[in-house]
């Protein structure tokens, strides 16, 4: 089925940012979110502004590292096999195109995101969709994890300066979930036009 209508769609990261984003968008346009992240109050509130106005959400704590692209996969694989389609849209970063100084351990994560997402879409089969998105700067609170006070403070004046809105990245998802069930879009790059 193309479009998002009736669709389940689990999204990680959905109590901020990209993830939340996503869940409304995907909502207002008919999908089913299943909603996962750390925090449940904020989960919680979110599952319930999507019902409120007329959408479906179910949601459940979740944490996830890289590890937890690879249980994602290792949960949802089977399902898609069975039912004989389905779709994975990881996110990666433009770091996991480019490494830069203090930035080498987040992007090797994203570079793995890259790689195991790209050997899924080899090996998943002919009904099987795998999509990264590799996201530039994004307006979110991504530098309050980082403790070095000085690359904190670069990633917020990043932020504040050129940032795109996390809804950017939600249409770019949405776009590639919207597309027949025979194209596959496997990776998309988007960046605010004043980052390097």
């Amino acid at each position: 089925m193309s479009g998002t209508k009736g669709k389940v769609v689990a999204i990680t990261g959905a109590s901020s940012g990209i993830g939340e984003a996503t869940a409304l968008l995907l909502a207002e346009r008919g999908a089913k979110v299943v909603l996962g992240a750390r925090g449940p109050d904020r989960l919680a509130a979110l599952a319930d502004r999507i019902a409120r106005t007329g959408g479906e959400a179910a949601y459940a704590p979740t944490d996830v590292n890289i590890k937890g692209v690879l249980y994602g996969i290792a949960a949802a694989l089977p399902v898609f096999r069975t039912q004989g389609f389905g779709q994975f849209v990881n996110i990666a970063s433009v770091a996991g195109l480019k490494t830069v100084p203090n930035m080498a351990v987040y992007s090797g994560t994203k570079f793995a995101v890259r790689a195991i997402s790209e050997g899924l879409r080899q090996e998943a089969g002919d009904h099987l969709r795998v999509t990264i998105i590799s996201p530039g700067m994004v307006r979110t609170n991504f530098a309050e994890g980082v403790t070095n006070q000085t690359v904190k403070a670069q990633l917020e004046q990043s932020r504040d300066t050129f940032a795109m809105r996390a809804v950017a990245i939600a249409r770019a998802i949405t776009f590639a979930i919207e597309q027949p069930p025979d194209v596959d879009v496997n990776e998309i790059v988007v960046r605010p036009t004043a980052q390097k």
